[in-house]
């Protein structure tokens, strides 16, 4: 009886410690799902749910033919129509010219116009302000106003148009100021035709490496020459206009007088200082970095707080080597932060010997991002780093959205805090670990989320291939995307 008594009490103690197990489990289980990872938990599964046999989906056909499709979305772009509206402009002012007639100082008055044209579409200033005024298009405008409005990230082809057509025009200058002076029809003087050939000579090794394929190929020498063989440009472009000023000046008048009344003197002025005012502007900063893996860097600057989908440029060699990142704003938090990925020497060089301090030129400009604000509904695309454009809208939640990020190894790449930051703040992300699923095709994915989500815009910020991969992916099948063009 004893023995039974004894057997029985410890049966009751063994299934009391198998309770109190099972309660102390769910407990554990409970604190998980409402710490930061339990975010986590719940896209997991909803992922699961949203993409399960997206593999398999059959795509609907591409809206128009080929012909027209390749035309409208791959040729046509705003990029290049800007582009033709000034290339065209400045033909018929050629064609006009040719029809009155025009002399060297005529020639070069239209050189420098463009030129002036062409500087500005590149100033920090100019570019935040056409962002500012077309983001201020309301919601309640009709889509296609605000989608028209979103593609102001094109405006570079008045920049790159203008330039163009300032080169082509100052080799007609040069011609024209040859014959005049050979000829000893007009005033040309021998260090007015000098200076001229110099400048002409490096507009056309600016406009050579600014060629897409040497741009892309040749970076590094694209922004060397860029900014030394323009800023050689500019200074012998005020001796120029000084020396036509002189040469075409009326008997007389003083050199100073004819020139403060030289309309082309202003501009030259203008966009001498629009070339001067990033500079003015060049600031060390005391920042801190955050290593989040052997493959990028965080870094925290408190100096300025901006706006979501803008970028800055950073430099450890501010004469030689600039390179842009887009910042990451938390409302009510003073200060940005950015991320370095691993792509060349200087950014592994960030990533294996973190900077306390960094040069930082102009002020932070709006990038493509910016124009999320014009729709009601986003479908943000992010791979890799591509998802430090986007984390400011996340955080800010300024218009509905969803989230696709696709990169390998996310947690051990960007770490939990970042990765914990964005699912806090959007808890239905779909973030695709491509080294546990595999690389996806992206196009279904991305459809497969559009369908689901029914945004109004499908942002997208990835690699050069792969953004235009799904920008027009979606386009051809009649879904507004919007991703960056890579034009300078």
């Amino acid at each position: 009886m004893a023995s039974s008594v004894s057997s029985m009490d410890k049966t009751i103690r063994v299934h009391d410690e198998l309770v109190e197990k099972i309660a102390q489990e769910v407990s554990l289980q409970e604190i998980e799902l409402t710490s930061p990872g339990a975010a986590s938990v719940a896209s997991s599964l909803e992922k699961e749910d949203i993409l399960a046999g997206f593999q398999d989906d059959v795509l609907p056909e591409k809206e128009d033919g080929r012909p027209v499709r390749f035309l409208r979305h791959q040729v046509f772009t705003l990029y290049r129509k800007f582009f033709s509206i000034v290339f065209l402009t400045n033909l018929g002012v050629f064609i006009w010219y040719l029809v009155r007639g025009a002399n060297a100082n005529d020639v070069a008055g239209v050189t420098i116009a463009n030129l002036f044209v062409s500087i500005l579409h590149r100033q920090d200033y100019v570019i935040n302000a056409y962002f500012w005024l077309f983001t201020r298009v309301p919601l309640s405008a009709p889509f296609w106003i605000r989608a028209a409005a979103a593609r102001v990230y094109h405006i570079g082809g008045f920049h790159s148009g203008c330039g163009v057509s300032g080169t082509i025009w100052f080799i007609l200058f040069t011609g024209e100021a040859t014959k005049e002076f050979a000829r000893r029809q007009g005033t040309i003087s021998i260090p007015t035709l000098t200076i001229t050939y110099c400048i002409m000579v490096l507009l056309i090794g600016i406009l050579a490496f600014a060629h897409p394929t040497l741009r892309l190929k040749y970076h590094n020498n694209f922004e060397m020459t860029h900014r030394f063989m323009g800023w050689a440009a500019v200074g012998l472009v005020w001796a120029l206009i000084v020396l036509l000023t002189n040469d075409y000046r009326a008997p007389g008048v003083p050199l100073g007088k004819a020139l403060v009344h030289n309309p082309y003197f202003w501009l030259v002025a203008v966009f001498t200082l629009s070339i001067a005012l990033p500079w003015m502007r060049l600031r060390k900063y005391k920042i801190r970095s955050e290593v989040l893996s052997n493959h990028c860097v965080r870094l925290y600057f408190d100096y300025a707080t901006p706006v979501p989908g803008s970028f800055t440029r950073v430099s450890t060699a501010p004469l030689t080597e600039w390179h842009s990142f887009a910042t990451i704003a938390v409302p009510e938090k003073k200060g940005y932060s950015m991320i370095i990925s691993r792509a060349g020497d200087w950014t592994s060089k960030r990533i294996a010997d973190p900077p306390s301090e960094i040069w930082v030129r102009g002020i932070p400009t709006w990038g493509m991002m910016s124009v999320a604000c014009l729709f009601r509904k986003v479908l943000f695309v992010g791979t890799g780093s591509g998802i430090a454009p986007i984390c400011p809208w996340l955080f800010s939640i300024q218009v509905p959205f969803r989230l696709l990020w696709t990169s390998p190894n996310v947690r051990q790449t960007f770490g939990d805090k970042l990765v914990n930051d964005i699912l806090e703040a959007s808890p239905d992300s779909v973030i695709y670990d491509t080294r546990i699923h595999g690389k996806p095709d992206m196009i279904k994915l991305v459809y497969r989320m559009a369908k689901e989500f029914q945004p109004e815009a499908v942002c997208v910020i990835s690699n050069e291939k792969l953004t235009r991969k799904i920008v027009y992916g979606m386009v051809s099948r009649g879904i507004p995307a919007f991703g960056p063009i890579w034009d300078s």
